[in-house]
Formats: structure tokens, C-alpha cells, sequence
């Protein structure tokens, strides 16, 4: 199975998500190491599920801005790449792990809490130390064309992770329009172990599969 974009799944929280994402040939899988989200994973839960997938890298992601706690989650976790929400973490952070092993970075950017401005002026430091940038919103968030026009000239200076304002309806004109390095989904409940509806995550994967 093959995308025919890069994409991330994000807040992933349990194996039907994460072993059906993975079938679908999905790039990356994250699970939040934050005790204090709703989408928390434990370590133990993490391991069996990350036991049960091959074939996708493990994104650690944290809002966290201590280091010494990041420290120890990223020892606790073992993730191929960490995702911070402080583009000024990162310069220790690629100093800290560049000997240890391949760490990857991704900068989320809460684009709802930024104006344009500051979000060029976020990507102009913080982009460097990064492998890509996910753009996400809190908040609603309506791709005009003005905003798609912003996001454009990103995509073509920075490693862009659309995490927003993608519908199986507009992905592929988003894609050809844009042209981010790829897109970023979100993964939802269980309702029981086992039993999950995917809907429009669904929807919008096998969109986007290659024929």
C-alpha cells in the first residue's frame, strides 16, 4: 500500500488506529507523552502497541518545554522523531541527541494563536533545527486564498506538515495547489478495544492511495 503524499497521524491512542494506519501505508504514527492530555498513551500501552507495527517511524510528541523532562520522556520512550511545540528547544535538543542516535525533529505550530507574521518569523528560526514543521489549529481554520497563497511560499521554503483544514473533499487540490512535503491527520477513540469507526480518516487515506 502507498500514499501519494507523506502523512502523519497524530494523537494516536490506540491499535486499531495505529495497525490500520499502518496497513494504509502511512509515514509516521504519533502518541502524546504528556500525562496531562486527553490522548496521553502510557509507556506500557505504547510499547504493545508499537510491538504490533512495522514499517512507519514512532513520533514522541510533547508540549512540554522543561528539558529535563523531555530528557527523560524521550529515555522512557524511544521515539525516531520528537515533536516539540518550541522552536527554541531545538537547537540543544539536536545537540543533546545528535551523538546518541537519529533523532528527527517536528516543530508543531499552533497556527490559530499566531498571525502570519509571526509564524514567518517562527519558520525563519525554528525551521533549520527542524525536519518539518506541522502546522495544526486549536481553533477553526478557513484555507482562503490568501492563506493558501501564505502557505504556498512556505511549502516551497520549508518542510510543511498540513495538519489543518483538510477534508477528503479539497486533499488533493490542497496537495497539487500547495505543494506541502505532506499532511498531517489526527486519530480518534475507541469505542470499545477492538471497535472503531475511522471515518473521514478513512475517507481522506483512501483518497490519497496510488492506484
Amino acid at each position: 500500500m502507498a500514499l501519494k503524499t507523506l502523512v502523519k497521524i497524530s494523537n494516536v491512542t490506540n491499535l486499531s488506529d495505529a495497525r490500520y494506519c499502518a496497513g494504509m501505508g502511512v509515514d509516521m504514527l504519533g502518541f502524546s507523552m504528556d500525562a496531562d492530555s486527553l490522548d496521553y498513551v502510557e509507556p506500557k500501552k505504547f510499547g504493545e502497541i508499537r510491538g504490533w507495527v512495522a514499517g512507519v517511524q514512532i513520533v514522541g510528541e510533547t508540549r512540554s518545554t522543561d528539558l529535563e523532562v523531555i530528557e527523560q520522556l524521550l529515555e522512557t520512550y524511544q521515539p525516531d522523531l520528537l515533536q516539540v511545540d518550541e522552536a527554541a528547544l531545538l537547537p540543544y535538543l539536536s545537540t543533546l541527541t545528535k551523538t546518541e542516535n537519529d533523532l528527527r525533529f517536528i516543530l508543531r505550530v499552533d497556527v490559530a494563536q499566531v498571525t502570519f507574521d509571526q509564524l514567518d518569523t517562527i519558520l525563519q528560526t525554528g525551521a533549520s533545527n527542524a525536519d518539518y514543521v506541522l502546522l495544526e489549529s486549536n481553533g477553526p481554520m478557513h484555507l482562503d486564498d490568501d492563506v493558501k497563497e501564505l502557505l504556498k511560499r512556505q511549502a516551497s521554503r520549508y518542510p510543511i506538515l498540513l495538519g489543518t483544514g483538510v477534508s477528503v473533499d479539497n486533499v488533493h487540490e490542497l496537495l497539487a495547489d500547495l505543494s506541502v512535503t505532506g499532511i498531517a491527520l489526527s486519530g480518534g477513540a475507541e469505542e470499545q478495544p477492538g471497535n472503531k469507526e475511522f471515518g473521514e480518516l478513512m475517507d481522506i487515506l483512501e483518497a490519497i492511495e496510488e492506484e
